[in-house]
């Protein structure tokens, strides 16, 4: 009996081996929690210095009055949008709300930008209305490759923010493109392993940049 047999047996005219079943699926989650654990330790083996260097950069940005966007697509949206969560809102006591926005907020706005001008746009008028020299994106992708991100990338480059991306695989255009200040990319193609991450990033980095503005805190 092959392994798929084994384990979809009613596919092949066979009952259910419910014991069975059950230890192929202890053994999945072992293998999908090891290698989570596994990509997470490796990349912040890698790139520990990489995320300390985005964290003194928020800091200066917020520690000068600067702001903080943030943008994704599908998932990683919720990520960009529970970025902004963690920075507005500390859930750690004596910790000030900081100002940052998620660019999709607005469904109406974002429903307008993409039936009139296409989903390249979406973050790109939002960025021109709102962004000063001195803010910080920062843009989520697994893939690396989004091109609203991209084009969002390129308006805040003009525009004189610090540019920021959280991607996976081999970076795709955020690590090619030169137009990000810092890209960290987490080297698998797992989607998940990917998104898990980034969660674990984000929140190290909101803590980093909370130290790092520790002795600005009665300015904040």
């Amino acid at each position: 009996m092959s392994e798929l047999e084994s384990l979809y047996p009613f596919l092949h005219g066979r009952p259910k081996n419910v014991a069975s079943e059950h230890a192929a699926l202890l053994e999945s989650v072992a293998q999908k929690a090891a290698h989570s654990v596994e990509v997470k330790q490796r990349f912040f083996a890698e790139q520990a210095e990489d995320l300390i260097a985005v964290a003194r950069a928020l800091a200066r940005s917020f520690a000068d009055g600067g702001r903080l966007f943030t943008m994704g697509n599908g998932g990683s949206h919720a990520d960009a949008s529970h970025v902004a969560v963690e920075f507005q809102h500390p859930v750690t006591a004596g910790r000030p709300s900081l100002p940052a926005f998620d660019l999709a907020a607005d469904v109406t706005l974002l429903t307008a930008l993409g039936n009139d001008l296409g989903f390249r746009n979406t973050y790109v008028r939002p960025l021109i209305a709102h962004a000063r020299p001195g803010d910080a994106l920062i843009g989520l992708s697994t893939s690396g490759n989004s091109e609203n991100l991209m084009a969002a990338f390129a308006t805040a480059r003009e525009i004189g923010l610090t540019t920021i991306g959280f991607a996976g695989m081999q970076g795709g255009e955020m690590q090619a493109s030169g137009l990000l200040d810092h890209c960290l990319v987490v080297p698998t193609d797992s989607i998940h392993r990917i998104q898990e991450v980034h969660v674990a990033c984000y929140h190290i980095l909101w803590d980093l940049t909370h130290t790092l503005l520790a002795d600005t805190r009665g300015g904040l």
